[in-house]
C-alpha cells in the first residue's frame, strides 16, 4: 500500500505575519481614532485634583464650535479662521512647489537635454526633508528675527534711516516664511515622485510626437501631464493632508501663532484644547479637521482625475 502524505498548509504562516501589524494598527489607531470620535460627544475635561469628568453632552462641543457667543470664540467663529490660516499658507508652499518641481522634472528626465548627474541631484534636492522642521523653524528664526541677518542685510544694501522691517510683526510676512519653509523641506520629493512617473511613461510616445513634428510644449501638454496625471493627484493630495496637518513650523517660527494668530493653524487651535485638558472639544476638533480633510480631498480627486471618464458619444 501507497504511504499517504499529508499535505502542509502555509497559509496560517502569512497571517502570522501580517499579525504585528494589524495587532500595532488596531492598538495605536484604530481604538485611539474611535475614542477621539466618542469622546467629541462628550464634556470630557480634566481639572487635576478634581480629576477626569465626564457627561455625555451631544453635539454641543459642535456647535459651541461654530458659535460665536461661546467661550471658544471671542467674537468670531474661531475654528474657520484658523482653517482659512491654514488653507492660506499650504496654498503659498503648494502650488509653488509643485510648479517648480514638475519643471525640474521635465528638465531631469528630458532626452533632448541628456543631463548627466541625475543620481546627485536627485540627492541634493531631496536633503532637505531629512533635516526636522523644527530645526528649518528655528533657523529661519534666527535668520529673520528683528536685528538678525537679514535685517542687517537690508540696512546695509538700503537706507538705515528708514526703519527697520520686523518680520514677525506682520501676517503676511509670517505665512511667507511658513510657506517657504514647507516649500524648501518639500520640493525635492515632489520631484523626485513626479521624476518617477515621467520615467515610468512610454518613450515610444515622445518619440512618435517629436515624428510627428510636436514641439516641446506640445509634448509636454499633449503628452507628459495628461499621463502623469494619477502622480499628480497623489502629490497634490498628499501635500494636502500634510498641509492640513501643519503644526510644527508655525508652532516654532511664529510662537503659537504670530500676529494675531494670523499663523495659527487649525492643529494649533486644536493643541490649545490638549493642553487645557478639554479633551471633548479637542475630540470634536480632531473630527472636523478629518472631514474637512477627507472633502477636500475627494475634490481634487474629482477635479484633477479625469483621465478615466469615458467619453460621450456624438448624436
Amino acid at each position: 500500500m501507497k504511504k499517504e502524505h499529508k499535505l502542509v498548509s502555509y497559509a496560517k504562516w502569512g497571517y502570522i505575519f501580517i499579525a504585528p501589524f494589524f495587532i500595532v494598527y488596531l492598538v495605536f489607531s484604530l481604538i485611539p481614532l474611535i475614542s477621539t470620535f466618542v469622546y467629541s460627544f462628550f464634556e470630557y475635561s480634566d481639572s487635576g485634583l478634581s480629576g477626569a469628568t465626564m457627561e455625555f453632552a451631544g453635539l454641543k462641543n459642535y456647535t459651541d464650535l461654530f458659535t460665536m457667543g461661546s467661550s471658544y470664540n471671542n467674537g468670531q467663529i474661531s475654528i474657520l479662521s484658523y482653517a482659512g490660516n491654514t488653507m492660506i499658507m499650504w496654498i503659498m508652499g503648494a502650488v509653488p512647489q509643485l510648479l517648480f518641481s514638475l519643471i525640474l522634472a521635465v528638465i531631469f528626465t528630458s532626452a533632448r537635454l541628456k543631463i548627466k548627474g541625475q543620481r546627485f541631484f536627485k540627492t541634493v534636492i531631496y536633503m532637505p526633508n531629512l533635516i526636522m522642521a523644527a530645526a528649518f523653524a528655528m533657523l529661519f528664526w534666527a535668520l529673520f528675527q528683528f536685528g538678525g541677518p537679514i535685517d542687517a542685510a537690508f540696512d546695509w544694501v538700503g537706507d538705515a534711516s528708514q526703519g527697520k522691517f520686523d518680520f514677525f510683526k506682520n501676517i503676511w510676512s509670517e505665512r511667507t516664511l511658513v510657506a517657504v519653509i514647507n516649500f524648501i523641506m518639500w520640493f525635492g520629493n515632489t520631484t523626485i515622485l513626479l521624476m518617477a512617473g515621467i520615467m515610468g511613461i512610454d518613450q515610444s510616445l515622445f518619440e512618435a510626437a517629436s515624428i510627428d513634428g510636436a514641439t516641446s510644449w506640445q509634448v509636454f501638454r499633449k503628452v507628459t501631464i495628461p499621463l502623469l496625471m494619477p502622480i499628480m493627484v497623489y502629490v497634490v493630495i498628499t501635500s494636502l493632508i500634510g498641509g492640513l496637518q501643519m503644526f510644527d513650523v508655525p508652532q516654532i517660527l511664529t510662537n503659537r501663532g504670530g500676529t494675531l494668530n494670523g499663523s495659527k493653524t487649525l492643529i494649533m487651535y486644536l493643541n490649545d484644547f490638549v493642553t487645557n485638558k478639554q479633551y471633548g472639544v479637542a475630540g470634536a476638533v480632531s473630527v472636523l479637521v478629518f472631514i474637512i480633510t477627507g472633502i477636500l480631498s475627494m475634490i481634487v480627486f474629482k477635479t484633477m482625475n479625469t483621465g478615466d471618464k469615458p467619453k460621450k458619444k456624438a448624436k
